[in-house]
């Protein structure tokens, strides 16, 4: 049985075999006469001008640029409020003020904390002398209704100007 059928597919694959292939010249032919055979010549090569680079001593653009301290930033005039860049950033640090609301206060003999919620809906415990808010806020005063926090801004000039500023208790709304 395998004999036959591979005698078969053989038959069938001679029989798409034949000798004429009159019509295949005819195409070469018609081809080789239609086809150019000349190639066009390469194009003018354009005269390089070689610039040196003579930013070499900058920052390479392909660099991330690194953070300066204040104080490089900034020249510092003597005599004036600066912020200590060396201090430890604490938590509150960043969010703006305008981020925090106070939700309550506790307290333990005559030492008063107040309990303020971040815009990420974290509570933390603030006593006078904690750090809060963008601008080196140190919180100066803290009692049942308000935290008085004074912040050092920028002048432009090199200098620091102190700024008061306050983060007042919120009213419980009443829902039922």
């Amino acid at each position: 049985m395998k004999k036959l059928v591979i005698s078969v597919s053989l038959a069938c694959c001679l029989a798409g075999c034949f000798d004429d292939t009159s019509d295949l010249n005819a195409y070469i032919d018609k081809v080789k006469a239609n086809t150019p055979n000349t190639i066009e010549p390469m194009p003018a090569v354009p005269v390089f001008n070689h610039i040196n680079y003579e930013a070499a001593s900058l920052r390479s653009p392909f660099d991330a640029p690194k953070p300066e301290a204040i104080q490089e930033k900034i020249q510092q005039m003597s005599g004036c409020l600066s912020p200590d860049p060396r201090r430890r950033k604490q938590p509150l640090e960043k969010y703006a003020l305008s981020d925090l609301t106070m939700r309550g206060t506790l307290g333990e003999l005559d030492i008063i904390w107040a309990l303020v919620e971040a815009s990420d809906a974290t509570l933390h415990r603030v006593g006078v002398g904690n750090y809060v808010g963008l601008y080196n806020g140190r919180v100066a005063e803290v009692n049942q209704n308000q935290v008085k926090v004074i912040e050092l801004i920028p002048d432009g000039a090199g200098c620091w100007v102190e700024r008061e500023t306050t983060v007042t208790m919120v009213e419980a709304n009443s829902e039922g």
